[in-house]
């Protein structure tokens, strides 16, 4: 006795195969349907609909907006998020946390301003980077 046998027969599946073994096979035969001549060919690509861009601008006032924040960001959309108006912990916190979802879910996050943000998932592709002006503008403001 075989090993392929001995499953068989260990999964009872001997029974099952002898049993239609035994019954007459009945013949498929498949039929083409004809086709029909398409009046209207404005066709629109699925995937082209799903995956439509939207950038969400936020400007949280407390810590707790961050989760909202965060469920846009896991919904494959950008967010740019406007701190100025929050106190500097509570900024930090955010930041603290949405690099934490970006980093989940394999986005980024970037500085695009004093106190704003750039948080992109990884569907989103960001060129380009403010980073150096960032700093040339705050050396200037910290001659003045």
């Amino acid at each position: 006795m075989t090993i392929k046998s001995k499953l068989k027969n260990f999964f009872f599946l001997d029974d099952e195969i002898e049993n239609h073994e035994n019954e007459p096979e009945e013949e498929v035969v498949r039929i083409k349907p004809q086709k029909q001549p398409v009046k209207n060919q404005n066709v629109v690509s699925l995937q082209s609909v799903t995956n439509s861009s939207k950038v969400i601008l936020v400007e949280p006032g407390t810590y707790s907006e961050s989760t909202e924040i965060a469920d846009q960001i896991k919904n494959r959309r950008a967010v740019v998020v406007n701190l100025q108006r929050i106190d500097k912990d509570q900024g930090r916190q955010i930041v603290d946390f949405l690099s934490g979802v970006v980093y989940a879910i394999g986005g980024e996050i970037q500085k695009i301003g004093s106190n704003i943000f750039l948080c992109t998932p990884d569907n989103v592709e960001v060129s380009g980077n403010i980073s150096e002006l960032l700093q040339e503008q705050n050396n200037i403001d910290s001659r003045l």
